[in-house]
Parts: C-alpha cells; sequence; structure tokens
C-alpha cells in the first residue's frame, strides 16, 4: 500500500527523530512545487568549478574583471545568506572551495528572486552570472539567472564552520565534510597517498591484483577472523585477516612482483590504531631479501610523505616527524636495551640471551616499573608461558615501541614470532624480519619469505600447538599453501604497510577513526537520532 497521504510525511516530520524545522523545509518544498519549480532536478549544466573561479580571478581588481566581465554557470551548497532589501548574498560551497554570489531582484526577475524565500542553508543552488568584485572588494558572481538544485529537508548543524562533536563527526561524515573543511582536506591527502602507491609500484614493473575476501581458512596473520556461512555451498568461510597467503601463491605462480591494497577484517578490540576493518598495502618480489624490501619500504614512505608536504619533517600529535631516508635500524636486542637505559632501567645484554636471566629482569625490574612505553600499566603476569623469543618480543613492546618517534626499522624478530619469515642462517633463533615503526606505532612489516615447505609446516604445526595450549583449540592448518610451496617459491621478500596508520602519520590524524570516512562504531543509546540540531 502506498504511504503517498501518510500524515507523517504529507506536511509532517518524514521520519522519527529528525527536528521540528523540518517540517518549515517541507512546508517551503511544496511551496517550490506550487511556484512551477522542480525541487529536485536531474541535472545542472556548470561551466567552472569555485576553485577554478578562485584560482583564476583571485588577482584580478574591480576594473579588471569589469573589462574581461567572464561569465560563469556555477553551483554549489548554500552556506550563509544576508538579506538587504532587494539584495540578496550567498555563500555557495562545493565542498573544496566556497564563494560569494551576489544577487538582485532586477537581475533575476521577480520569479527568479521569488525562488530565494523558499531556500534554506544547506539546500543547493546554480547560478548562472559574472564574476565580479563587490565595492567591499570580495570576489563574487553577480546571478543573471538562479535554477533550484536540490531541496535539504535536514538543517546543517548550528556552527556548520565548526561541527566538535566527535559521535556525529563520525556517524555522520557527510555533516562532517560540509561542516569541516580540513577533514575533506585528511581525505583528499589520503587519496593522493594512496595514489603515490600506485605510481611507485606501477613505475617498477609491479601488477597489481586482488585476492579473495572470504577465505575457507583464515591465515596470514595471528588474529581473531569475522566468520560468515555460504548457504548454496553450506561452507563457513572468514573475512579475510591478511591476502599474504595468496599472494605468495601467485609468486609461485611465475607473477615475480605483486601488490595488492587490501582490506582486511580482525574481529578483536578498537583503539585509536585500530579499527576491526582496515586497509593495508602488500607487496612481494621474486629474488629480494629483507634488504631489499626494508629499502624499498624506506623509498615508498619517504615518497609519500613528499606527497603530502614539500619537507620531509612532518608535525604528528605535536611533535616533529623527519621522514628522511635512510631511516634509523636497530636490532630488537639494540632497542630493549637503549630504552631500559632512557628509562633508568639497569640491563646487560647477557640478560637478553640467558632465560632464566630475563624471566629474574622481567620479576624484578619490570615491576616496579610504573608504566610501558606508552603510559599503560605494565603486566608482567603477562610474560606467564611465553617461550624466550614471544618474551623478548613483549619486553620489546612494552619498554621500546614509545620511544620509536622518527622512522625506524626493527630488525632480527625471535623465530618463535615470525612464522612465515626465514630464519637468519649466522643464528637460526632470529629470522630475517623487520618492523618499521614511527610516532611510536608499527607501521609495516617484512621479511624475507620462509620457501621451505616442509619447514613451513613445521612452523604451522609449532603454531597450532601453541595456540592450542593457550586457547584449548588449535589453528587451521592451510594445506593448499604449503602445497603452494611444495612447486617452489623463489627466493622472495614481502611487506604489509598499514595505510590508515601511514595517513595518521602524514595527515597528523590522532585517531584511526579520523582517517577512515566509515569506522565502525557501536549502536546509538540514549540519545536522539537528530544528525544536526
Amino acid at each position: 500500500m502506498s504511504d503517498r497521504n501518510d500524515p507523517e510525511i504529507e506536511g509532517g516530520t518524514p521520519a522519527p527523530g529528525w527536528p521540528q524545522e523540518s517540517a518549515g523545509r517541507l512546508a517551503k518544498l511544496e511551496g517550490l512545487k506550487a511556484l512551477g519549480v522542480a525541487p529536485y532536478p536531474n541535472r545542472y549544466e556548470r561551466t567552472h568549478g569555485l576553485a577554478e573561479i578562485v584560482e583564476s580571478c583571485s588577482g584580478k581588481n574591480a576594473e579588471e574583471l569589469e573589462a574581461l566581465s567572464p561569465s560563469v554557470r556555477v553551483a554549489g551548497r548554500i552556506l550563509t545568506r544576508r538579506d538587504h532589501g532587494k539584495t540578496t548574498f550567498l555563500t555557495l560551497s562545493d565542498g573544496e572551495t566556497r564563494l560569494q554570489i551576489y544577487i538582485r531582484q532586477d537581475e533575476v526577475g521577480d520569479r527568479g528572486y521569488g525562488i530565494l524565500g523558499f531556500v534554506d542553508l544547506g539546500d543547493f543552488l546554480g547560478v548562472a552570472g559574472r564574476v565580479m568584485r563587490t565595492r567591499k572588494g570580495e570576489l563574487s558572481v553577480q546571478a543573471r539567472e538562479v535554477a533550484f538544485l536540490s531541496k535539504a529537508l535536514l538543517p546543517l548543524p548550528e556552527k556548520w564552520h565548526g561541527l566538535s562533536d566527535v559521535e556525529i563527526r563520525y556517524r555522520q561524515r557527510h555533516v562532517d565534510l560540509i561542516a569541516n573543511p580540513q577533514v575533506r582536506a585528511t581525505f583528499v591527502r589520503r587519496s593522493a597517498i594512496i595514489a603515490e602507491i600506485r605510481r611507485y609500484f606501477d613505475a617498477r614493473s609491479y601488477i597489481e591484483v586482488e585476492t579473495p575476501m572470504m577465505q575457507p581458512i583464515p591465515g596470514g596473520a595471528a588474529a581473531r577472523p569475522f566468520r560468515t556461512h555460504h548457504n548454496a555451498l553450506d561452507l563457513d568461510l572468514y573475512l579475510r585477516i591478511a591476502p599474504e597467503l595468496y599472494l605468495k601463491r601467485l609468486v609461485v605462480g611465475g607473477l615475480e612482483k605483486v601488490y595488492e591494497i587490501n582490506r582486511n577484517f580482525r574481529n578483536e578490540g578498537v583503539s585509536s590504531q585500530h579499527n576491526p576493518e582496515f586497509t593495508m598495502l602488500e607487496f612481494y618480489t621474486a629474488y629480494a631479501d629483507c634488504e631489499d624490501v626494508m629499502r624499498l619500504t624506506e623509498n615508498l614512505v619517504a615518497a609519500a610523505a613528499s606527497r603530502v608536504a614539500a619537507e620531509r619533517t612532518l608535525r604528528y600529535r605535536g611533535r616533529d616527524v623527519s621522514f628522511a631516508v635512510p631511516f634509523a635500524r636497530l636490532t630488537m636486542k639494540e632497542a630493549i636495551l637503549k630504552a631500559a637505559g632512557e628509562r633508568g632501567l639497569r640491563m646487560d645484554e647477557g640478560a637478553l640471551d640467558d632465560p632464566n636471566g630475563l624471566d629474574d629482569w622481567v620479576s624484578r625490574e619490570l615491576t616496579a616499573a610504573s608504566s610501558d612505553s606508552h603510559g599503560q600499566p605494565v603486566d608482567p603476569t603477562a610474560y606467564h608461558g611465553l617461550s624466550h623469543g614471544e618474551r623478548l618480543a613483549r619486553l620489546f613492546e612494552d619498554l621500546a615501541e614509545g620511544f620509536l618517534w622518527n622512522p625506524t626499522f626493527i630488525t632480527d624478530y625471535p623465530v618463535e614470532v615470525s612464522p612465515l619469515a626465514k630464519a637468519r642462517p649466522d643464528d637460526a633463533r632470529f629470522t630475517e624480519r623487520f618492523e618499521l615503526y614511527a610516532g611510536a606505532m608499527e607501521v609495516a612489516n617484512g621479511f624475507s619469505e620462509l620457501n621451505d615447505a616442509i619447514e613451513q609446516r613445521r612452523r604451522f604445526l609449532d603454531q597450532r600447538r601453541a595456540h592450542a595450549e593457550a586457547e584449548g583449540a588449535g589453528r587451521q592448518i592451510d594445506e593448499d599453501y604449503v602445497r603452494a610451496l611444495g612447486h617452489g617459491l623463489p627466493p622472495t621478500g614481502g611487506c604489509g604497510l598499514g595505510i590508515d596508520r601511514l595517513v595518521m602519520l602524514l595527515t597528523d590524524a590522532p585517531s584511526i577513526r579520523d582517517v577512515i570516512l566509515f569506522p565502525l562504531l557501536r549502536p546509538e543509546t540514549g540519545r536522539e537520532q537528530e544528525p544536526s540540531s
């Protein structure tokens, strides 16, 4: 049955939670129709964007513009309005730029000027006219025609020039983009960074590929997956936590240089650095090792930084971050020792090689520390039941991560926490692996890929046993990936880089939610769902 005569739609509030002001806007919508004006026309032909006009005309004075009398057709959202008798001044925005519109009744006629009686802030208007300067010198378009383009039934935020309610900003990104020009600038920069990443790899003959987002076995990283079900096949599937194992299959198949900009999903906690759905770059290079990948990653990150800032030094959370190459390098042990010294904690290098000595140090020194390197409480019990290599990795996280501000490569990760990386030829306890840190957070993770099918399966089995002991259920082994390795993977270097975190660094965004257009949020409870008042 049609709801066209529903009283909530016909002249009333069209949806629960919409503000009372919407009723007045609905009345103006009907007034436009009575005037014979279509409130939602199909198209409007523009000749210029507002930025084009500002760029080409801002250096010209009133006399120069009068002589040129440039004719334009522009369109945008109405942000401000001032009426003076039979003259109206509007500010239009096309999302990128704002420009004043000067409308006189004797120029646009009674019908054209009559349309303004039904206009609210937030509506879209098209204007044909000439570029000029007002007596006060403001660059404007003097209208000779106005066209109504779209009626906004909801008002803009009360302070459209500075919407600050974080909940509204994240939940209703469209309002955030209207109200806060710097938010638009952040996402324009994000697009430029991703374009630079593609340009970087395309220029080096890499092939961009796509791998499955629904997988029968969650693999490529140690994380809790999201689970779904395919009805037609009666098959449980998992949303991708990483594309790594599929990308390396492609290298086995002869695609020697591949990359993917991918969406990953991890069913874990949220924080200023974590969102359950996030974007990563992964790339793999045949006949390369960890050192080659570090150089590629270093140059890529520096290139992305130069794309959004002329200088290699940017500000992040009130501190300078220098993206000048070469980036610093520390082994995991060196980073731990350096951080312990900066914290005033006594440690000698021998303790890091002695499992018993490390246990004693954790019990004695770490327990006495009031907080970890991120300012969070230290939990010594988290070290219980860990292998020596796992303790080293945990100690690095607790002591050193928060001190790594300028881009720094951390190398020599223990084999226990690197199941897909090759062991160092001179010390099988450690792997040819690095992580890149900047702004006190991990940005990238890369290594010389393990290509021994027998050794890979053994490590998968060790990982499954450890997981079963810790959580009572073992991880599935991707036997198809092991079989792919059995067909031969050449020496290969690979890396995963968190695009969201890189964008945070390069746009000075304090939270990952500031660089994801639609971050995952809890459902609204206990508050009116009014988007703009």
